[in-house]
């Protein structure tokens, strides 16, 4: 392999999904699977087939979809496991399985209650039955953060024997300091040599997995595991786009090193998955949070009209966040709309266009002005599709603040309306409760979530809520797009439903 290339590990569908209330169905996975592959990502972690049967069939309808993109499951060291992740990526043009065992001494005695010659053992086997599936097998030692130097050389070169091509050594707590991830990966580099490769995977626990994962680059680190927006469960994992441009804005530091992805998606990719999942990077998010590009300081603003370089050192356009400039109106034709999706980093059908193009034109008649982020909610709304088992026909508020509000709502049911009427504490208390009463599924709201896509007070209302359908039942997440915010929030808790009902189907 290239030694100065970067390879990017992106476990955006796996650790970024375990972030609480970002489950996602298979038709999100896959929409999110095919944007990473036009972003230039080298691996994609696409699940945990052993997790669940949701998992599986989602990893085995990506393996079917993608290109270019190498597909991995994860799998702990266990033969079941082993065999459901290489069933699961089957399809796959490039396949990886991704196996692992904890190795530090606090994991080894109180979780898996195993002496380390048993936890080698247990490693070399998982390699080798991997192996028996794939040619390429990477290796995790869960906690190596934690773990002694020496078994983490007596281990990684037991299953690099046995096979595996990556090793990877992973953070798992968000523990290290810089300094210290480097001095590992250092020694760790240096003993294995060109057996295999070293990567590691940076939990941010402490705010480090970016400044950690960058230090593991510069100690001889050659492949890291990251998602989309800092995704992933407790305080999330590494940022992908914050590694990617620090390699690429300081090429002084990194000299020679380089990863092959587009930075032009970053953008369009973030605001995918923060639409699919409802989890919206913090507006001072580094690189794609909203006032990344903000400049309110009137110094800042003086220096920025005299030489942009005065305050900003990477320009929205490198990661195809244009300054959401006016586009299209309602004299636009089908192909200058047609043009501008491909612009934005859209790739649809020529049904999927006509859809959307038939949604443009409506909201053109209700809204002044045309944004891009208009656009990009439109078109992200058309492709994620959700089996519209509940579809709202009508719906009809009113509001009091000194009493009950009211809702009554329309919806189509097998090829049936229905209507129906309920009071609420609040407008969308009624709408979520007469839904419920229609469709005799009793939900309770996790979550709720108003944003406004663009500006301006006409701007599109995007509304995302986490709906628990039953005690035992993990949240689904329903977003609704509308200029009225009570139909967005109407179409949001729909969406929930038939997510949920699909599942159960």
């Amino acid at each position: 392999m290239d030694k100065n290339k970067i390879i990017i590990f992106d476990t955006t569908l796996r650790d970024g999904e375990q972030s609480p209330g970002a489950s996602m169905n298979t038709e999100e996975k896959i929409q999110i699977a095919l944007q990473l592959e036009r972003l230039g990502v080298d691996v994609m972690e696409a699940g945990f087939a052993a997790a669940s049967p949701g998992d599986f069939d989602a990893i085995n309808q990506i393996a079917k979809q993608v290109e270019s993109i190498k597909v991995a499951s994860l799998s702990r060291a266990l033969e079941r496991d082993i065999k459901a992740a290489a069933d699961a990526i089957a399809p796959a043009k490039n396949r990886r399985i991704h196996t692992f065992i904890a190795t530090s001494p606090i994991h080894m005695e109180h979780k898996l209650k195993m002496k380390p010659d048993e936890v080698i053992k247990r490693a070399v086997e998982a390699v080798q039955y991997a192996k028996s599936f794939v040619d390429d097998v990477e290796f995790s030692c869960e906690d190596a953060g934690r773990s002694d130097i020496s078994f983490l050389k007596e281990i990684c070169d037991a299953v690099v024997n046995a096979g595996a091509k990556t090793l990877n050594l992973p953070d798992t707590v968000g523990f290290r300091l810089p300094y210290e991830i480097a001095d590992m990966v250092r020694i760790m580099s240096e003993y294995i040599g060109d057996r295999a490769i070293i990567s590691v995977h940076n939990h941010n626990d402490l705010g480090l997995a970016v400044a950690n994962t960058l230090a593991s680059i510069k100690a001889g680190a050659r492949q890291v595991e990251c998602t989309i927006n800092g995704l992933g469960e407790r305080a999330g994992n590494a940022a992908l786009e914050e590694i990617v441009m620090a390699i690429k804005t300081r090429s002084d530091e990194f000299s020679g090193l380089y990863t092959d992805i587009v930075t032009k998606e970053i953008y369009a990719t973030s605001r995918l998955v923060a639409s699919i999942t409802g989890i919206e990077p913090q507006p001072n998010k580094a690189i794609v949070g909203k006032n990344a590009f903000a400049h309110e300081s009137g110094i800042h603003q003086d220096g920025m009209l005299k030489c942009a370089q005065t305050y900003e050192i990477i320009k929205a356009e490198d990661i195809g966040a244009e300054k959401n400039a006016l586009v299209l109106g309602k004299h636009s034709g089908r192909h200058a709309f047609k043009d501008k999706l491909v612009n934005l980093g859209f790739d649809l059908n020529d049904e999927e266009i006509n859809e959307a193009f038939s949604k443009f034109k409506l909201l053109c008649d209700k809204k002044k002005e045309i944004f891009d982020d208009d656009i990009r909610a439109l078109v992200s709304d058309e492709i994620i599709k959700i089996p519209e088992i509940y579809t709202i026909e009508t719906l009809s508020t009113s509001s009091c603040n000194s009493g009950h509000s009211s809702a009554a709502i329309s919806i189509k049911f097998n090829g049936e309306i229905i209507s129906d009427a309920a009071l609420g504490n609040g407008t969308a208390d009624a709408i979520f409760k007469v839904i419920d009463r229609i469709s005799k599924v009793a939900g309770e709201l996790k979550d709720y979530k108003v944003s406004a896509v663009s500006q301006g007070k006409d701007a599109l209302a995007k509304v995302t809520v986490k709906v628990a359908f039953g005690p035992s039942e993990p949240p689904f997440i329903g977003h609704g797009l509308d200029i009225d915010t009570m139909m967005a929030s109407a179409k949001a808790y729909v969406s929930a439903l038939n997510s949920y009902l699909s599942m159960k189907k």
